[in-house]
């Protein structure tokens, strides 16, 4: 039988159909893995420091910085309002930011967050 579109026999597609179906798997594979490899470079790791009390009465202060790409201001965002959260949760209050300084810009440079931030009784 001959298939009108390829131009070919069956038997023809099968014997060199196979071979170019796993050259394309691993072409996506190899394609696949440099795109992990790739935005695992990209995902640095984030710190903080300890929360520190001020001289007001529930207020405190907490920084947090990340590297590696351009949301790396988004994980020190992230792990900064994570610490000012537990920090109340564990006293059984709630957060209320105050305020918020960042820094950093560039693409592969660290980045930072200073919180300040309150704890108030949860109603």
């Amino acid at each position: 039988m001959f298939n009108t579109v390829s131009g070919r026999m069956p038997e023809q597609e099968g014997a060199t159909g196979a071979p170019a179906a796993r050259n394309a798997l691993s072409r996506r594979a190899r394609a696949f893995i440099a795109a992990v490899a790739a935005c695992a470079s990209l995902v640095g790791c984030a710190s903080s420091s300890d929360v520190v009390a001020t001289s007001k009465a529930n207020s405190y202060t907490v920084a947090a910085s990340a590297t590696g790409g351009r949301l790396a201001w988004a994980r020190a965002h992230e792990h900064a309002m994570n610490e000012a959260r537990d920090y109340c949760e564990r006293r059984g209050m709630q957060t209320s930011v105050t305020t918020e300084t960042v820094s950093g810009v560039q693409g592969l440079t660290e980045h930072g967050s200073s919180m300040s931030f309150e704890c108030h009784p949860k109603f």
